[in-house]
């Protein structure tokens, strides 16, 4: 269930630390620690803030989602993890939305459909899906994104063939389906697929 502004005051209190302050030091434990254990519990927990719409503006404030987005990029798969979980729980919204695409998010989420990290792979599709416009359309339902997902398709894990399913009928047009088809050789163009992902 998501907070109001009102029940998180109260449940604050006048001497509780505010919402933004503790986000706040979450975000400068982050950046300020080298222990990489660290890292991945402070991601974790923003990630897990980044589901409630109430926070979403400080969470912009304190430029999260960059750090999110900087996150798929890391050798650490427990960071890309706890990163596309943050983007996933944000896209929705249109804020959000407008800047993970203005930020090249598109592109770093397509990059961890090859993770072998299964919850990595699921939020990945979900935030493809989420960050679905007319004009981002093209680029999320590129050819090798398609093939990705007949791939996926096929899996024997239902989470992931669901949700691949989903994303072709939903998403891409028969036409785009057909071509993806016939196209398709071991691996998707660009996009260099693990057989399985691994449970988690």
């Amino acid at each position: 269930m998501f907070s109001s502004q009102e029940y998180l005051e109260k449940k604050t209190g006048q001497s509780g630390v505010g919402r933004l302050q503790y986000l706040q030091s979450l975000v400068t434990e982050f950046q300020d620690t080298d222990k990489e254990d660290c890292k991945e519990q402070v991601l974790a927990n923003l990630a897990n803030f980044a589901y409630d719409p109430i926070n979403y503006e400080h969470l912009r404030k304190l430029n999260v989602i960059d750090m999110f987005l900087d996150s798929l990029t890391e050798e650490n798969e427990r960071l890309v993890e706890f990163g596309i979980g943050g983007l996933c729980n944000l896209a929705l919204d249109k804020q959000n939305k407008e800047h993970i695409l203005a930020n090249g998010g598109v592109d770093l989420v397509i990059q961890c459909l090859s993770s072998r990290n299964e919850e990595t792979v699921l939020n990945a599709i979900t935030t493809l899906m989420f960050l679905t416009t007319p004009a981002s359309k093209p680029a999320i339902t590129r050819l090798s994104v398609v093939e990705c997902m007949l791939r996926f398709q096929l899996s024997k894990n239902s989470r992931l063939s669901n949700l691949a399913t989903v994303f072709l009928e939903d998403y891409c047009s028969r036409q785009q389906v057909e071509e993806a088809r016939q196209a398709q050789t071991g691996d998707a163009v660009g996009i260099s697929l693990p057989a399985e992902p691994q449970q988690t």
